[in-house]
């Protein structure tokens, strides 16, 4: 369980966070929506210790995780953006993430999943941008983790490949994990997840089941009930 108390967090004179107060149910898949700047990034990246704020707490599993670096071993993370070295190959990538975090155990089947065995020994900055997320699908996913933490993971993928991820989500749900994930494709959102986060101006302007906002909008589907929201015609 996560556990996000009164959350702050400025960049300059922009309040990013204004007291975020949520819980994260464990063996959950929470999507965390809103529009640009509400805040879904730095949320995430002050769960994993990249972003300090500057006040407020986060628990995991009851531990007050500000300040420390241990519990950041139990996580795996997709970024947004993945700024690989270009130089190397992808198989050297994989193998310098090993080293500098034993404990892999998919990477073989990751690898045959997304059919980046041709691929292996060319270098990154060759490679097209649905390859390189697939490449970052597999650094994350090769290690055993109760908490996944994907900002916009499909992004660059093809149909097939997205297909694939939604399976590989789902088995690492089906192992009891906690996943949270940020996404525009608002279709995957009502698929997949258990509970909706929807951030406005950094704070959380809705919490519960993708079913509670649409029957709270009026609205048969997610994306007109989020454009509800937006246009202010549901408070």
């Amino acid at each position: 369980m996560i556990k996000v108390k009164t959350l702050h967090k400025k960049y300059g004179p922009v309040e990013v966070l204004k007291g975020v107060d949520i819980t994260f149910k464990k063996g959950k898949i929470t999507a965390i929506l809103g529009p640009n700047g509400s805040g879904k990034t730095t949320l995430m990246k002050s769960i994993l210790g990249l972003v300090v704020p500057q006040s407020g707490s986060i628990f995991i599993e009851e531990k007050n995780i500000l300040g420390q670096w241990d519990y950041r071993s139990q996580i795996s993370y997709v970024p947004q953006i993945a700024n690989f070295p270009g130089n190397l190959k992808v198989i050297e990538l994989i193998q310098m993430i090993q080293d500098i975090r034993p404990g892999a155990l998919h990477h073989k089947r990751l690898i045959e999943t997304f059919k980046l065995k041709p691929f292996l020994d060319k270098k990154l900055a060759a490679l097209s941008g649905g390859t390189r997320q697939k490449v970052n699908l597999v650094l994350a996913f090769m290690f055993e983790t109760p908490l996944i933490i994907l900002d916009e993971p499909m992004a660059g993928l093809d149909p097939v490949a997205l297909i694939l991820l939604k399976d590989l989500i789902a088995g690492e749900k089906a192992k009891g994990k906690t996943i949270l994930i940020t996404t525009h494709i608002i279709t995957l959102v009502e698929e997949i997840a258990d509970k909706l986060v929807f951030l406005l101006d950094g704070t959380v302007y809705f919490y519960g089941r993708v079913n509670e906002l649409k029957e709270k909008t009026g609205q048969i589907n997610l994306e007109k009930a989020i454009a509800a929201v937006l246009k202010g015609t549901y408070v």
